[in-house]
């Protein structure tokens, strides 16, 4: 879809420490991305976004049909306003961005949540094509149309595709997964269990290491390439794997498709991951004591050579008709796979503002 429109876009990834500016013409960058330091003082704020998006301008050598916004939640997008939101304090009250932005540079503005426009690109120029492309060269009828996308930063976001629509409910509130609960501690939301504060909150009670350490950093420990607290590092991923992991159960149940993750705390997926698969092919327990699968579906980390190859794997077996001679196919393995984002954060948001303005305009 636009991967031949010859239209721009102007688009911001809007996220609690950086905005990040960028132009997109069939589905491509066509200028390098500008980032800029979010500034928590309302006036300041809108300078760096009128500065960011003027920077853009001036590197185009056509005129832009529209500004697309990716912005965090709680918000009325439909109206382009920014309400009270915990990680962009600048904005308390509710600020009408889309009108202050359409007076600045006169053209259509459409405004998001940053984790949906994060899905619908990797939907369309993303992890989907990826693992459809995966089936089809491996010689399977399987086409995935739905898919969960996830970003861990300062906070917890999430989108929702399906069969190539960008999921938005009634309300614009679908995918606000931020508010899920967090299993190893239910009376906190799954944010505080993974996201940049929960790393070195965690981090920093298991190890008693109280420097200002970014994941990244308790990444670089737990490599060995830091000094610091290895154990204390890995195990702080794993505990935020396992948070990750039951909470994306939860969205699968109601979704059934393909996840992908992105953010930069998805950089250390090597820590991160295998407790957040444990989580997927977990179980619940029956009164009983039987075990009870926690999915229906088989999670396979499609990163993983020997996972994805798993995933790829014939586990069909041919049925009888009963009464008659005749026998069908019946594969009793349903399969979910989950993706770390080769797009990159920034270039899915981008894409998916992208795609998001122009489908908007096609309308009217």
């Amino acid at each position: 879809m636009y991967a031949f429109d010859k239209r721009v876009v102007m688009t911001l990834d809007a996220g609690g420490t950086n905005f990040v500016f960028s132009a997109i013409r069939s589905n491509e960058e066509i200028v390098a991305p500008i980032t800029l330091p979010y500034i928590d003082d309302l006036k300041a704020c809108l300078d760096t976004i009128v500065t960011g998006f003027a920077a853009v301008k001036m590197k185009l050598k056509e005129q832009p049909v529209a500004i697309s916004f990716a912005f965090p939640g709680p918000a009325d997008y439909v109206n382009g306003i920014i309400g009270d939101l915990e990680n962009l304090p600048a904005f308390k009250g509710g600020v009408p961005l889309g009108a202050f932005l359409r007076a600045k540079f006169g053209i259509p503005v459409f405004i998001n949540n940053d984790g949906d426009l994060f899905a619908y690109g990797e939907a369309l120029a993303g992890a989907l094509k990826d693992v459809n492309k995966m089936l089809e060269e491996a010689g399977k009828k399987r086409v995935y149309k739905n898919l969960i996308g996830i970003t861990l930063g300062t906070g917890f976001g999430g989108g929702v595709v399906r069969d190539g629509e960008l999921f938005l409910g009634d309300n614009g509130s679908a995918a606000e997964v931020w508010i899920t609960r967090n299993k190893r501690d239910p009376r906190l939301g799954v944010e505080e269990g993974i996201s940049i504060r929960a790393i070195r909150r965690e981090y920093a009670a298991l190890s008693g290491d109280h420097r200002k350490l970014e994941p990244k950093d308790i990444c670089f420990i737990a490599r060995g390439e830091l000094d610091g607290d290895r154990e204390a590092a890995r195990e702080t991923f794993a505990r935020a794997g396992e948070v990750l992991g039951d909470t994306l159960a939860t969205i699968n149940a109601v979704v059934d498709g393909i996840a992908v993750i992105g953010g930069g705390i998805a950089k250390a997926s090597e820590f991160l991951m295998p407790a957040v698969m444990n989580a997927l092919n977990g179980h619940f327990e029956a009164p009983d004591g039987r075990l009870i699968d926690r999915m229906e579906m088989k999670a396979f980390f499609l990163n993983d050579p020997e996972d994805a190859a798993r995933f790829l794997a014939s586990t069909s077996v041919s049925i009888p008709v009963p009464g008659t001679g005749e026998m069908v196919e019946y594969d009793p393995v349903k399969r979910m796979g989950v993706m770390i984002t080769k797009l990159g954060t920034s270039k899915a948001v981008a894409l998916g503002a992208y795609a998001f303005a122009l489908n908007e305009l096609d309308k009217r």
